[in-house]
């Protein structure tokens, strides 16, 4: 899977990952304490729609194009409200020009004792970080393999965070890889949420990938996903995942409450579908 975000951004994969993390954030605000977001492969940051990149595809029309402005209902509404703000915040004049990535709706959300650890190996996204970033001493740049992050960056000396897992997927092996950051982070940083992304494919492995989760053990480890058509389609991304361990405890309920309505109007096919599951319950 060839994967330079810029072609995806805002895509119905997007909508999943970022409505999970902006809830999941909006959590840890909760309390007074300040706290550290780790994003692992951050990417460049923010997107323009109108790049070539984004217009080649055009898939954010399938995702956040459809999502913002709909008429949803309450549940839906406000899980969806961390995220969807933001979004809205960075187009006031309604037509939708820039999209978020992870960092830059993080930082969004952030209050001014919170921090964010982007980390990013791809030169040129780097590049775009730091310059997104610039003069910002809540946020840390560092041009680094991410994989690498999970065990040098963990734990936060914040001692509350969230770990964003966002791989490209430009390789096999990174189901692999997944289990085995998961392990070593949560060997140095058990008690902190994590949260990680994996594409549906056809041929992805996903049953083998969830059985390996199972096996390590990880208490209080959910398993969400959205596919919007056949997930049997052979060619292509049919929807995405996440792995949610140590979630907040709202966040199945809301999930579950609000994906019926996310689904439908983002489907490509009447095949399209959700699920949430626990993997491992509690220690």
């Amino acid at each position: 899977m060839n994967y330079r975000h810029a072609y995806h951004a805002g895509n119905f994969a997007d909508v999943l990952k970022h409505a999970v993390l902006a809830a999941m954030v909006s959590y840890l605000k909760r309390k007074d304490g300040g706290f550290r977001v780790i994003d692992t492969h951050a990417g460049p940051g923010s997107y323009d729609l109108g790049s070539v990149e984004a217009k080649k595809t055009g898939e954010w029309q399938g995702g956040i194009g459809r999502l913002l402005g709909a008429s949803l209902t309450p549940a839906t509404e406000e899980f969806l409200a961390p995220y969807l703000t933001v979004v809205k915040e960075l187009n006031p004049d309604r037509e939708l020009k820039r999209y978020p990535g992870s960092p830059q709706l993080v930082r969004r959300l952030m209050r001014k004792q919170d921090r964010l650890s982007a980390i990013e190996l791809h030169a040129q996204d780097a590049r775009h970080l730091r310059r997104l970033f610039e003069g910002d001493h809540q946020v840390r740049v560092t041009e680094l393999d991410g994989w690498l992050a999970l065990g040098g960056h963990l734990p936060p000396k914040e001692k509350r965070g969230l770990v964003l897992v966002d791989p490209p997927f430009e390789q096999g092996g990174e189901f692999d890889r997944l289990i085995d950051g998961l392990a070593r982070a949560s060997r140095r940083f058990a008690a902190g949420p994590y949260c990680l992304w994996y594409p549906l494919k056809a041929d992805s492995g996903v049953a083998r990938f969830h059985a390996e989760l199972q096996t390590l053990g990880r208490p209080n480890t959910l398993v969400t996903e959205m596919w919007v058509r056949d997930p049997r389609t052979e060619k292509g991304l049919n929807g995405s995942g996440l792995v949610l361990v140590n979630p907040p405890y709202t966040l199945a309920g809301s999930l579950r409450a609000a994906l019926p309505e996310i689904t439908r109007l983002l489907a490509q096919d009447d095949k399209a579908g959700w699920r949430v599951e626990t993997l491992v319950g509690e220690g």
